[in-house]
This record gives C-alpha cells, structure tokens and sequence, in this order.
C-alpha cells in the first residue's frame, strides 16, 4: 500500500507590522522559499499590512492585520487573535519582533498552549536609542522567556550575547542569521551603467553609498561627515544614499549637505524597489550605524551583488563582512573616511576580487535556501516531525 502522505505543517507567523525593514524583509522572503507542499503558512501583523502585506498574499500566503496603533494595546485585538488561533490550530506560532513576541506567545498560550518561537532581532538597547516601552516590553519577555517559548530564535550572534545577559535561557536559544537570494542580487554590470546614467552620476567617479531608513541608528550625520572628509582629499568621488526619509524633502538632510559644501557630491535617491540595481552602481557600499544592528540586511545584499563593504562594528556586521571589507569603530567619522580612503586606494581589479568573495561568502554561508532549510527543520522539530 502507498502510505499516507502527511498533511502540510501549518505555521502561523505573528509580527509587529508588515512595512519595510529587515525583520518583515526576512519574514518575506523565507515564506517565498518554503516548500508550500509541506509547510502552510498564514501571516496575522499586529498593527497594518503595510507595504509588504500584498507581496507577500501573492504568494499564496494568507495574510490578517488586527490593526493595533503603534504603542496602543487593544484587548479586542488580542482577543481576536487568541480566536484566530483557536479556530486554526497551527502546528507551531512563530512571532517576530519584540511586541509580537509577548502578545503572540500569550494568545498562543491561552488558545491551548500552541508551540512558540520567539524571533530577536536587536542587539543593544540602551536608554536613548531605544523607546522607555520597548525597554520595558523586553524586560517583562525576559522574565516569561523561560516559561512562553519553547525555543528563542536570534538573527545575530551579538542578539543572542545581549539577551542572554538579560536573563533569557541560553538552553533555548538557536542563531539563524538572515539569508540572502543570490538570484535577485547579483552582479549586473548593465545595471551600473543605467542607474548611474538615470542619477547623472558620472560611470567611472569612485561611487560610496548606503541604503538605510532614515533614522538616528543608522547615524547619516556619521556618514556626511566622513563625506566631508573623503571629499577634501578627493575631487572626484561621488555619495548615494536611498531610504525611507533619504530623499530631497528632508531638511535637516539638506541642511547638513548645504552647510558642509556637499550638495554637488551627493545623490540622495530616498525609498526604492530596485535595490539590486542601485547595488550594482557602487564601487563600495558602507553602513554608518551607530547602535542596534543584528544583522544588517543591506550588507550582506551588496556582498550578493559582488560590491565590497565599509562598516562599522555593529552587531555582527564585522562577522558578516569577514576578510571580504573593512571594519571601523561606530560614531568615529575619521576612522569611517579612512576605511573608504583604503578602499578605494585599491587597484578596480584589487575591489572586484573583494566583490567575489564577498559574493562567494554569502554563496557559502548565508544563501536564502540554506537559511530557509534551517527554519523548516526547527519548524519540523516543534511539531514533533524531524
């Protein structure tokens, strides 16, 4: 007799909201690379669909908000989700973000004690660079980390130190860095050539750029003062920036081109949906932040794309980069212009060799499908079918 083929594993991802970052990037695409023929997948986020919520329903994934304002909670919400669960029985609840975490692993155990995964994805919070609320969320997630999840997933190294510090249990912690699709970030040299051609950015000037939110951890006032510092030495480089807020319309951003000379040098292309095209333009890319990165997105999709890296140590950007870029200490602009200064003291061919094996790195350690199968297998394991 044939035997019983077994139903798909139903999992039921809860996350904080579905705008762009790199939490909901990753959410994204892990459903896009899991086999949907043993693995059914439904999304509930907290607050809105935002941007993400239609990409990823086009994948076949069911897809609910509840609609909670940032900040707010609501019982009714709440309520509604403990129902959701109730009613589908999911083989295992994976939550993502601090928020969804504690709300998720609640109603997760008060439909039935469902199996809960936790997702971290900070790897500092210090007073000043993270909200009093959040600050106090993880505090309380510390305290039921023992109890709520049966397994704790962090995206970083440097996440996982921090919240094991905090009191989370070392015994169910499991690292899975973010995986990258090597078949939408690639080298693209006709990219270069017309993204460069559409920001009249001249083809040959050494090109530095950075794709990030404008938001006070990725520190651009680090970077425009870098800039200012390459850019007395060299006449010839050129700077992008693109991102949420990175875009002509933002004043204190103008403000500081306008006042450190910096106008004529820089392109500010603010939120786009053509990231591998804009990779492919750079000679280097950097990524200036300050605090709070686990493991940065934008770096390792410029390494797919063969660009070499400039960051700062953050998180476990350096780990991430290996011998492929260079590392300098956060908030030091000089240390940051220097690294760009011996960047590009290298010879075109010396830079594409860094780009290759920035690539091959990726290829070896951090390809979607390798981290997909890592997330299925846990899934496999939670539900009792390994």
């Amino acid at each position: 007799m044939t035997p019983p083929v077994a139903r798909p594993l139903k999992v039921m991802h809860i996350i904080t909201d579905l705008q762009v970052g790199g939490a909901e990037m990753m959410l994204s695409r892990l459903l896009a690379q899991m086999d949907p023929r043993r693995f059914e997948n439904q999304v509930v986020s907290l607050a809105s669909e935002g941007i993400l919520g239609a990409q990823i329903r086009a994948l076949g994934v069911q897809v609910e908000s509840l609609g909670m304002k940032p900040g707010r909670f609501s019982a009714a919400a709440f309520l509604r989700l403990v129902s959701r669960l109730r009613s589908d029985r999911p083989d295992v609840v994976q939550t993502w973000l601090y928020h969804a975490d504690l709300l998720g692993g609640l109603a997760a155990r008060a439909a039935g004690g469902l199996p809960v995964v936790w997702n971290l994805r900070h790897s500092s919070l210090e007073p000043g660079s993270s909200k009093r609320s959040t600050r106090a969320v993880v505090w309380l997630l510390a305290r039921l980390s023992g109890w709520l999840p049966q397994r704790i997933v962090s995206c970083s190294l440097r996440a996982e130190q921090l919240h094991v510090q905090m009191g989370y249990p070392p015994e169910k912690m499991l690292v899975i860095p973010n995986g990258f699709d090597l078949g939408l970030f690639q080298p693209d040299e006709q990219a270069r050539r017309e993204v460069r051609a559409e920001l009249t950015i001249p083809p040959d000037a050494p090109l530095i750029g950075m794709a990030a939110r404008y938001n006070p951890q990725k520190d651009f006032h680090n970077f425009l003062e870098a800039a200012r510092s390459l850019s007395g030495k060299d006449g010839t480089v050129r700077f992008l920036l693109c991102g949420k807020g990175a875009d002509l319309g933002n004043a204190e951003l103008t403000g500081w081109l306008q006042e450190y000379g910096l106008k004529e040098r820089f392109t500010l292309a603010g939120l786009r949906h053509d990231m591998p095209r804009l990779m492919n333009a750079l000679d280097i890319f950097s990524l200036s932040s300050a605090y709070g990165e686990a493991f940065p997105q934008t770096v390792g999709e410029a390494m797919a794309c063969g660009i070499p890296c400039v960051v700062t140590d953050v998180g476990d950007s350096s780990y991430l980069v290996g011998e492929t870029g260079l590392t300098v200490p956060p908030r030091d602009a000089p240390a940051l212009a220097q690294g760009w200064e011996q960047m590009l003291g290298l010879s075109v061919a010396e830079r594409r060799s860094l780009g290759e094996q920035a690539r091959q790195r990726i290829q070896q350690n951090f390809s979607i499908a390798q981290i997909t199968r890592r997330y299925e297998e846990l899934y496999r394991q939670m539900a009792g079918r390994p």
